[in-house]
């Protein structure tokens, strides 16, 4: 039978799975794209599995999701006006081998008619075996702070003249966006938060000279994400720690909780960095029920755990060698295993890919393998507000996971219960 067939049911065996905050040695089934309960098979159904597969003790995690990638594989999202679908296929085949299942392609402060061109032709998507499943598009910029642009263009950066029809006019649409990145000390940006969350966008802060003050009042209004934390906003200060301090602010909704991208990539954010963050926000509390005549726990979330969402923040160079390469309206060095602004030290975005940033934040931070993985699964899934779908292995959720070995690597990667990547062609 093929391994395809969506009313197979699946079998996954000498597994360890993420679920419900902990590693259990349990095993997965799968049928019709969806992550099954065992118990309904053995008791109502009274079935055995079409197909079953030896992982061999692989850990099976959610799939990774990543909220902030601007290209790869020699496709740069916000340069790449000719072709666009082909250029988002060909990255969104090339993530599958890094475990990554669904993204959200990030566009980068550029003239107008770059998003009226780019924008309508970046939709969401499920994915499959042609890629990741596309889940709306990050747009970073250009309403950004021209002192903390990175490598953004200063030549395009904006403000809101007329408030939030000044985005729309930017922008021409709003349909297929998830996420928009601005600096939240920009006037009128208060309006536009506010108009942004009645529409259901996502509003992250960033690329912002924003004092903890702003950054509060970002959030009160509807604000939701921190973009790459510590990188292109001001330095944490004792007197006023800036857009960093939001992560232990005192003047917010109980319970609110602030999620914030960080690049692990070894080069964007200093090891000591990435422990603070981690260390800043504690662990979720989990509680479990158990059913009589059930020997398998069901696991429940008290409250939301850390906010912390790795993000690779790639560029086109990911997965290609050193050289020149394209960044939006900026040429772009890679050289010593980092991206610089061609001509200049100024770093200008990741080459690492999503697996990788996961080994390097557990190893830099010394956290938990739970914790490591939930960063790029649970939290993005929340942040997002997909974890009732996604970011997860619970019953009745989408198959999309990601099988890996005892150092972090990828060894398959599957989307609605089909092998969709394989290192080594076992399945």
């Amino acid at each position: 039978m093929s391994k395809t067939s969506k009313n197979q049911l699946k079998q996954f065996y000498n597994c360890r799975i993420l679920r419900g905050g902990q590693i259990l040695e349990e095993n997965l089934w799968v049928r019709d794209g969806k992550i099954i309960d065992p118990e309904k098979i053995f008791y109502d159904e009274k079935i055995e599995a079409s197909v079953k597969f030896n992982c061999d003790g692989a850990v099976i995690s959610p799939g990774f999701i990543d909220v902030q990638i601007n290209g790869g594989f020699g496709i740069d999202f916000s340069y790449n006006t000719q072709n666009v679908e082909k250029g988002i296929n060909l990255v969104a085949k090339g993530l599958l081998s890094f475990g990554v299942t669904s993204f959200c392609p990030t566009i980068v402060t550029s003239p107008k008619e770059t998003y009226h061109k780019i924008l309508p032709k970046i939709k969401k998507r499920k994915g499959g075996k042609d890629g990741a499943a596309i889940l709306g598009i990050h747009v970073e910029g250009p309403f950004i702070s021209p002192l903390k642009n990175g490598a953004h263009s200063k030549n395009y950066i904006r403000i809101f003249e007329n408030g939030f029809q000044s985005l729309l006019e930017l922008y021409g649409s709003l349909e297929n966006i998830c996420y928009i990145t601005l600096a939240p000390e920009i006037d009128n940006a208060m309006e536009v938060i506010k108009e942004l969350k009645k529409k259901n966008i996502k509003v992250s802060v960033g690329h912002s000279a924003g004092n903890l003050k702003q950054g509060e009042e970002a959030i009160k209004n509807g604000a939701t994400l921190i973009t790459h934390l510590f990188n292109a906003m001001l330095p944490f200060h004792h007197r006023d720690p800036g857009l960093v301090g939001l992560l232990t602010s005192n003047q917010l909704a109980p319970g609110k909780v602030i999620y914030y991208g960080i690049i692990a990539d070894g080069v964007h954010t200093h090891p000591a960095a990435l422990r603070i963050a981690h260390k800043t926000n504690p662990k979720g509390i989990y509680l479990f029920t158990s059913k009589l005549l059930i020997t398998r726990r069901t696991y429940r979330k008290k409250f939301s755990q850390s906010g912390l969402i790795l993000v690779t923040d790639a560029i086109s160079a990911l997965g290609l060698e050193e050289g020149i390469h394209q960044l939006g309206q900026l040429s772009i060095e890679v050289r010593a295993g980092s991206a610089y602004i061609a001509g200049t030290n100024t770093l200008c975005g990741s080459i690492a890919n999503m697996a990788e940033c996961v080994r390097f934040f557990k190893e830099a931070t010394g956290c938990s393998l739970v914790e490591a993985l939930e960063s790029v699964t649970l939290h993005p899934a929340e942040a997002l507000e997909i974890q009732h779908e996604k970011g997860v292995l619970d019953f009745g959720t989408q198959a999309d996971f990601v099988l890996l070995d005892n150092n972090l690597h990828v060894l398959s990667t599957w989307i609605a219960g089909d092998c969709v990547y394989d290192c080594q062609q076992n399945f």
